[in-house]
């Protein structure tokens, strides 16, 4: 069956693309970028996306590929970049990528309330709106966007339904397959005509995409850490540029050498650094043991060497939360902690815990490969195993808040090599429905450090029952500024239900007179 589904997808690709050629290409050459063209003869995936689209339909999907190429020569959308984009739009952070949602896709956010309708700027925003697509679908060819459309503190200024249907037609028509659904949050009453006009626009089939939210429904799609503070979310995050925003996660730099397999290729003057920071931690003899292994005047032999890097695991506190998939337990679950830059960055553990049975390859991303050492990066764990994975800053550079890490796992068949060959070749050949994935946001702490930190257990002043107890008491200030922030947010919608009110009572006022009076 699947053999069959094969064949058959691999002749509806090539009639698209023959009868593409030969019924429009020949005719309308001059209004296509050439480079579009040559895509869609080697990209098998970018005629498949459009062929889903139209449920396999040849001649529909001909039509729609004839005016997406149309309007991607029209905007040059090859050749869109920062320059081609006012600076005042980049800046104002109406319209940019960051966070994702609870299925593990990316968040386009378009914050309605700093765009006003106006006829001289509407096509740089639509410029604007394909730059970003543009930027994301090179990057992550076919995997899917969640739109979300932040209408808190909007008016009637901010209704421009032109620029709604661009933004529709851009998922419908340009870039097929690559919207999730799209997120409406705090839509003021005011606006339902507008978008009983938009479903329409949706058709039956893709009204379907329409999630519309409040602060307590929109936790439903996306999680309090990717949220902004006024949808009742947790996200540190404000928007800033330059530069971009760019929260894609990225191979670790040199991920076959320095990174992965640093065991192998630490200079001396690293091992020296490592010792150091160990030392900080262990006792007396367990310092005089350690400085004899780490003695520049002497070789290090591998075995010694491995037994020092056991050593320093055992100065690790085993992260408490666990995030449990299908594939893979990861402990800590949500987040990587790491010492103040008062006190020097510290190193942090994954736990990956293999719950299979087969072997299973794993990889770490990060957004930011030139601050991180990962290791190992890219290696496999056994059945019923764990394996645990060091992160460390490089360099002395400074965590940020902002700074993911995306944990990558498959399972490989028995018979499969584990060395770094065989791994690279599973990775190009592993279908990306198979692959495993979660994220990890980076968190710094002053003194109280969490239990990821390089410390012994007799180094902490307090006990697991009094990090407990704090970790209650900040979960309850939290609770009350939710509180406090909901109160006020039902003040100023009763303020503007009242200026409503007042408005048409002004309104039915006026009217009584001009009958009484005409």
């Amino acid at each position: 069956m699947a053999e069959n589904n094969a064949q058959n997808k691999a002749k509806l690709i090539s009639e698209t693309r023959r009868r593409f050629e030969a019924e429009y290409v020949t005719d309308k050459s001059e209004k296509y970028d050439p480079r579009d063209v040559e895509r869609l003869q080697q990209d098998d995936n970018w005629v498949e996306s459009y062929l889903v689209w139209r449920h396999n339909v040849v001649d529909e999907t001909l039509k729609m590929l004839d005016e997406s190429f149309q309007w991607r020569k029209e905007f040059s959308v090859n050749d869109l970049n920062e320059s081609s984009i006012p600076r005042w739009l980049l800046e104002i952070g109406g319209i940019y990528l960051h966070g994702y949602d609870k299925e593990g896709n990316k968040l386009f956010w378009i914050r309605v309330k700093y765009h006003i309708k106006d006829q001289k700027t509407i096509l740089d925003k639509k410029k604007l709106i394909a730059f970003w697509l543009e930027r994301y679908a090179k990057r992550e060819n076919g995997k899917p966007i969640t739109v979300m459309f932040d209408l808190s503190e909007t008016g009637l200024n901010s209704i421009d339904m032109d620029f709604v249907r661009f933004i529709i037609n851009c998922f419908k028509v340009y870039y097929p397959k690559y919207l999730s659904k799209i997120v409406i949050f705090d839509m003021p009453w005011i606006m339902n005509a507008a978008f009983k006009i938009v479903k329409s626009w949706l058709g039956p089939e893709a009204v379907s995409f329409l999630k519309f939210t409040s602060k307590n429904e929109v936790q439903d799609y996306v999680s309090v850490e990717y949220l902004p503070p006024h949808m009742g979310g947790t996200d540190p995050f404000k928007y800033s540029y330059p530069p971009l925003v760019d929260d894609d996660f990225q191979t670790p730099l040199c991920e076959n050498g320095p990174i992965a397999s640093e065991d192998e290729t630490s200079s001396k003057e690293d091992i020296e650094i490592d010792g150091k920071e160990t030392l900080e931690t262990i006792s007396n003899e367990e310092q005089t043991t350690l400085l004899k292994k780490i003695n520049p005047a002497e070789s290090i032999p591998k075995a010694e060497e491995n037994e020092k890097v056991d050593s320093k695991m055992k100065t690790f506190k085993k992260p408490l939360s666990v995030f449990k998939g299908p594939l893979l337990h990861i402990s800590p679950a949500e987040e990587l902690y790491f010492g103040s830059t008062e006190s020097g960055e510290k190193k942090t553990l994954i736990v990956l815990t293999n719950i299979t049975k087969n072997i299973v390859a794993f990889k770490v991303r990060t957004t930011a490969p030139e601050k991180y050492r990962v290791k190992p990066s890219n290696s496999s764990c056994d059945p019923g195993a764990s394996v645990d994975i060091v992160v460390s800053p490089h360099g002395g550079l400074t965590v940020s808040a902002q700074d993911r890490f995306l944990i990558m796992a498959a399972e490989m068949e028995q018979s499969s090599g584990t060395g770094p060959a065989e791994l690279t070749q599973f990775w190009k050949e592993v279908p990306r429905n198979k692959v495993m994935e979660h994220r990890l946001r980076c968190h710094t702490v002053e003194s109280n450090k969490p239990n990821t930190l390089t410390l012994k257990d007799s180094a902490l002043n307090m006990s697991d029952k009094t990090s407990e107890d704090i970790y209650l008491q900040l979960n309850r200030v939290l609770e009350s500024n939710r509180k406090l922030e909901d109160q006020v947010q039902r003040c100023i919608w009763f303020q503007q239900l009242l200026l409503a009110l007042t408005m048409l009572l002004l309104a039915l006022v006026v009217s009584f007179f001009y009958s009484l009076y005409s």
